[in-house]
């Protein structure tokens, strides 16, 4: 990789302390109090969701009371897939020697892609015990999602992990961590698409309506998510342990975010072919 020059200006990175709150034994991390805070914000805004029938084209057809037990076997999910998927994914060798450090949450390392694959398989058999349209269960749960993806790169950010590759962008940030190189800031990158743009146009697409066409929003969030995800890995520097992939351009992030593109378009075109909720309701 040829040598960067070095930047005229670089940007010192903000010091500010991982734990939020210490009190002897007891520590509450920036990055718990993101997957606290994203977990009850989407559970507010998805009983939201379930309590509006105008998005629906009638009643939901998952009720807020219902979302409330839904929640619990989410937050399982996205937990405990997560911390499966890093173990798997991004250093199986480590913790095959290591077998009990992959029950350290508090070290860190979690993968998106695991906590998808989790939080699928709880919504599943939460939707299959209590007979409730798992599709649309999808729908509810894309929508909240991005707001979690926000927080927890902010997380990622604050705990200067994650960084970018080196660069000499006049916003690049020298992180604690990562060199004396100036880095790409890619978990706010991340921050923005993954977390504001996919939200906001997941709105857009409620309001016009996609709630009422099953699938059609849980697409729209998979395939944004992995193309804003592989956008991001040609910036975020890859995993120490990994590398880059077949070729030496390949990641890890971008292997597991394309079958979320070929995932997210069958959902959109089996919506769009399918009649929308209410349709058989006299007008």
């Amino acid at each position: 990789m040829p040598m960067l020059a070095p930047p005229l200006f670089a940007l010192p990175f903000p010091s500010i302390d991982p734990v939020l709150i210490e009190l002897g034994p007891f520590a509450i991390r920036w990055y718990a109090l993101a997957y606290i805070a994203g977990l009850l914000f989407g559970w507010w805004m998805a009983k939201k969701l379930c309590s509006s029938p105008a998005l629906w084209g009638g009643r939901a057809p998952i009720q807020p009371e219902e979302f409330d037990d839904a929640v619990v076997w989410i937050a399982l999910g996205v937990i405990l897939g997560g911390r499966i998927g890093y173990v798997l994914f991004y250093n199986l060798p480590y913790y095959a020697a290591n077998p009990w450090e992959a029950l350290t949450l508090w070290h860190g390392g979690m993968a998106f892609h695991g906590g998808f694959l989790g939080s699928i398989l709880a919504m599943y058999l939460f939707c299959r015990r209590r007979g409730l349209p798992f599709v649309s269960m999808l729908d509810i749960a894309a929508t909240v999602v991005p707001v979690g993806l926000f927080l927890g790169r902010l997380a990622n950010f604050i705990n200067g992990e994650l960084w970018g590759r080196a660069s000499d962008v006049p916003w690049a940030f020298v992180f604690p961590h990562g060199g004396p190189e100036p880095r790409h800031p890619s978990q706010l990158y991340e921050a923005g698409l993954e977390g504001v743009a996919i939200f906001t146009i997941l709105l857009l697409a409620i309001r016009a309506g996609a709630l009422a066409r099953p699938g059609m929003v849980a697409g729209l969030f998979v395939f944004l998510y992995g193309c804003a995800r592989i956008f991001v890995e040609f910036f975020r520097e890859p995993d120490a342990q990994l590398g880059y992939l077949y070729g030496g351009w390949l990641t890890m992030g971008m292997v597991l975010s394309l079958p979320m593109l070929a995932l997210g378009s069958w959902l959109m075109l089996r919506a769009r072919r399918r009649p929308a909720l209410g349709a058989d309701i006299p007008a």
